[in-house]
């Protein structure tokens, strides 16, 4: 699976997805790219996009995409808050149907 991390969340998360090709915003050199925009550069070398704005899939359309959006649900969007998530991440990564909005929960 190839996946983008958003710019809020932590890079440091790809360390717990060993098994998947993860890369982030700004080492893309897509920082403060809108993410109508964002989008449309994600689903032209990745499957996934990941991201802790929880209000994303209510501001676009992404049925028109070819990639999946993932939402990490947390407390925070600061590592520790994050990590619990990953097993549930792990299987909606496994699961994911392009033109989809997932939301991640621990």
């Amino acid at each position: 699976m190839r996946l983008l991390l958003d710019e809020s969340v932590p890079s440091r998360l790809r360390r717990a997805l060993p098994t998947h090709e993860v890369r982030t915003v700004v080492e893309m050199s897509w920082s403060g790219i809108k993410n109508g925009k964002l989008l449309v550069l994600v689903a032209s070398d990745f499957d996934a996009f990941s991201t802790v704005d929880k209000n994303l899939p209510y501001r676009q359309n992404l049925i028109e995409l070819p990639i999946a959006v993932v939402v990490l649900d947390a407390v925070s969007s600061e590592l520790p808050a994050l990590l619990p998530l990953v097993p549930n991440l792990e299987r909606e990564l496994a699961a994911l149907i392009p033109r989809t909005c997932v939301r991640v929960q621990a």
